[in-house]
């Protein structure tokens, strides 16, 4: 009786078989052959174009950064692996842009000749770029579009127990054209490639170039392959054994390709296969084993008995056909990493007995300080020629900030995560990073002397989502608005440029962590965050701690009241909105009647009245009261013409749709929505401290209507903004204290 762990293991042993099948994991010579020629371009891909290729298969998404188009290549974001999601690159898409770039440059070039430098700051996810291009690539090669295919040599074993191919008296024992699909109980030694190299390098060069000629021609493939396939050459040890098998042989091809195995390669981080990181060791990372001395002479054939076969081993030699990042490269000493000048401009390495051909994508990160230490070295020059420098920057928008943390720490925390939490922290962070606009740097002085008035806490804002604050013209804005990436690139050729300085994601997640364990705080709260943030700047352990403070710039403890300030908002808009005093549609509509009377003001026409049925005249107590609210207190005249235009700008530039107030006038509606909350201020305060009441349960003295005004605005802070009690109520004693009080 068959039972269900044996018919589990039936039905996956069945499905390995078909799967094994179906990615054709083993090829003849002659099976590969004409694999290459349904898709040539496929298979003549070396590291780079292979990299590129796994980059674009997974495609790119158009995303919004404060307005802007940016594009977004979604590799970065995982996402064939639901479970790695927190494992992403958050932002960076600038990076990825120049990444790609530099790849397309060496398909152009045919050839990978520059080693990419990552740089930046420590914890600005260069690590984390370059673990996603690896973890992609372990997925692309399991596809059928990223299959990659490398080569081993076949000896099988005669009847009189002698290699084939190698004295055994029976060379054509009803074997088949090709060794390759023997069982291993038929095979006497199996000698892998370890460098990788393409099955097609066994062809004579001249009939390679010609074969790969005419497949591309009949692909209509404009591209040229690569000249690592074009003009390369067979490692050391594989040459040894097509000529010694050629010679046995007497040039007979054939036969030589016999003994040839076609197998599936796959990358692999965990197996160092393909995708390799090494640290800032000190020793060559490649060397060699002569192999007729590890293994036993009796299981090599004859022929090859007399050779002296050398096998390769390293760091590069695991990487081959794939990407090779050299952590923290510039800790190595100078010497310890000067053969890779050589090695990248030739394309080869050379070792004791022989040239090992090189076909991998060479990546490097650096921090700021080494590579500043570096530019000043004497061999700079001659090493900068080779290297393709990449600027890794700490993130400089609050919301991606956020999404880290949101991400990364908060699903690992048990207990209660407040409202805003990683938003205080992230914003911080952000403050701690932007410099200071300088008005020489603006070839567009009138953008200049706008950047220049930016303060951190505006600045901040303004690279997050374009917010501009409300005490800038229209024209004012509009010209913010168009320049908002030439202020973000301002900083890029200072040495201390923007997002080089700061506070570390890798700080702010133990500030986070700490923060949650703070028992005054029953859990992650906004105000245990910046109690944490005061304490790491009392120790001063940071160099970006020591910086003066400059026009507001660099006020690492300022910024906290600032950052409490701005989390304090958005409580308060909160708490209005859930009291239901106010609908927020009503200050649409009554702005959206203040211009229809100052419309027909200017024109000095009168207006419709529906409710009397009459034409009358504009409302100017409308008009005055509105006016009021926005502080217009003079030249009323003027503001009412520059509204007008403000809508008549907005009817050129998008005919026949109506004006969105919000999206033309948001600085006005916004006084408008604060000046009607400002008369409701003490009424406020009273639903405030009813709710406190009924979360401490002290609720004896309150009238009944007004607990239960308390508890439905209590209710909607919960359910709409993910309050709990506790969180709600230290959210609203700060808030009390300090603005309601």
């Amino acid at each position: 009786m068959t039972t269900l762990a044996q018919a589990d293991l039936a039905r996956i042993g069945a499905s390995v078989r078909e799967r094994f099948a179906q990615e054709r994991r083993v090829l003849s010579f002659d099976e590969y052959l004409a694999l290459f020629e349904q898709s040539p371009y496929r298979f003549t891909r070396d590291a780079a174009r292979y990299l590129k290729d796994c980059i674009d298969h997974f495609g790119t998404v158009e995303i919004d950064r404060a307005g802007q188009k940016a594009k977004r290549y979604t590799l970065f974001d995982l996402p064939w692996d639901e479970r790695r999601k927190n494992e992403r690159l958050v932002g960076q898409e600038d990076i990825q842009d120049e990444f790609h770039r530099a790849l397309g440059n060496f398909v152009r070039e045919g050839r990978i000749n520059r080693l990419v430098m990552l740089h930046g700051p420590n914890g600005s996810a260069k690590s984390t770029f370059v673990s996603c291009l690896m973890k992609a690539l372990e997925h692309y090669a399991t596809i059928e579009e990223g299959a990659i295919y490398v080569f081993s040599w076949i000896f099988p074993r005669g009847r009189d127990g002698r290699a084939v191919g190698f004295g055994s008296v029976d060379d054509a024992a009803n074997m088949g054209p090709s060794y390759a699909h023997l069982p291993d109980a038929s095979i006497e030694l199996r000698l892998g490639s370890e460098l990788r190299e393409s099955p097609l390098l066994l062809l004579p060069s001249a009939d390679r170039r010609r074969v790969l000629t005419d497949a591309f021609q009949r692909a209509n493939i404009d591209d040229a392959p690569p000249a690592s396939i074009t003009d390369g050459a067979l490692g050391a040890k594989n040459r040894q054994i097509f000529e010694a098998l050629l010679t046995a042989y007497r040039g007979d091809l054939g036969k030589v390709l016999a003994h040839v195995r076609v197998e599936r390669f796959y990358v692999s981080q965990r197996y160092r296969q393909g995708a390799v990181t090494v640290g800032p060791q000190m020793a060559v990372d490649a060397r060699e084993q002569q192999i007729s001395v590890d293994r036993s002479l009796g299981s090599l054939p004859a022929s090859l008995q007399s050779l002296a076969l050398f096998e390769t081993h390293g760091d590069l030699v695991d990487a081959s056909s794939g990407i090779l990042e050299f952590s923290d490269l510039l800790k190595r000493p100078l010497d310890a990493w000067r053969y890779l000048l050589l090695a990248i401009e030739e394309g080869e390495i050379s070792l004791g007995q022989s040239v090992m051909p090189i076909n991998t994508v060479l990546v490097a990160t650096s921090n700021d300080v080494h590579l500043k230490a570096f530019r000043e070295h004497h061999e700079y020059r001659s090493f900068r020629g080779r290297l393709s420098l990449i600027k890794v920057p700490y993130l400089l928008e609050h919301s991606a900030e956020r999404s880290i943390y949101d991400g990364q720490i908060v699903p690992q925390l048990r207990g209660e995560v407040a409202p805003h939490s990683t938003y205080v922290a992230a914003l911080w962070a952000v403050l701690t990073r932007l410099r200071r606009p300088v008005l020489d740097s603006y070839p567009n002085k009138k953008l200049g002397h706008l950047a220049v008035q930016l303060t951190p806490l505006e600045k901040a804002d303004y690279y997050d989502d374009l917010t501009i604050p409300n005490r800038f013209t229209n024209d004012e804005i509009s010209e913010l608005k168009a320049g908002w990436e030439l202020v973000r690139r301002e900083s890029d050729p200072w040495a201390l440029y923007e997002g080089s300085t700061g506070a570390s994601p890798r700080e702010i997640r133990m500030i986070l962590l700490d923060a949650a364990q703070d028992a005054r705080h029953h859990g992650l709260s906004p105000l245990s965050v910046l109690e944490k943030i005061r304490e790491l700047c009392d120790s001063d352990d940071f160099d970006f701690l020591k910086e003066p403070p400059e026009g507001g710039y660099h006020d690492h403890r300022g910024f906290i009241e600032q950052v409490r300030g701005r989390w304090l908002d958005r409580v308060d808009e909160e708490i209005r909105a859930a009291t239901g005093l106010v609908d927020e549609a009503q200050y649409v509509e009554l702005f959206d009647r203040y211009v229809t009377h100052v419309s027909y003001s200017l024109k000095k026409e009168r207006i419709y009245n529906a409710m009397t049925g009459k034409n009358e005249d504009p409302d100017q107590k409308l008009m005055d009261n509105v006016e009021q609210m926005l502080g217009v207190t003079k030249n009323q005249e003027a503001f009412r013409r520059d509204i007008m235009s403000g809508v008549a700008a907005h009817a050129i530039d998008n005919p026949g749709e109506k004006p969105s107030f919000p999206r033309v006038f948001p600085r006005l509606l916004a006084q408008v929505r604060e000046a009607t909350y400002l008369k409701r201020k003490k009424q406020i305060g009273e639903i405030i401290e009813d709710i406190q009441a009924s979360i401490s349960g002290n609720t004896k003295n309150i009238p009944a209507d007004r607990m239960r005004r308390a508890e439905d605005t209590k209710r909607r802070m919960i359910e709409q903004h993910g309050y709990k009690d506790r969180s709600l109520g230290d959210a609203l004693t700060e808030l009390l204290r300090r603005r309601y009080a």
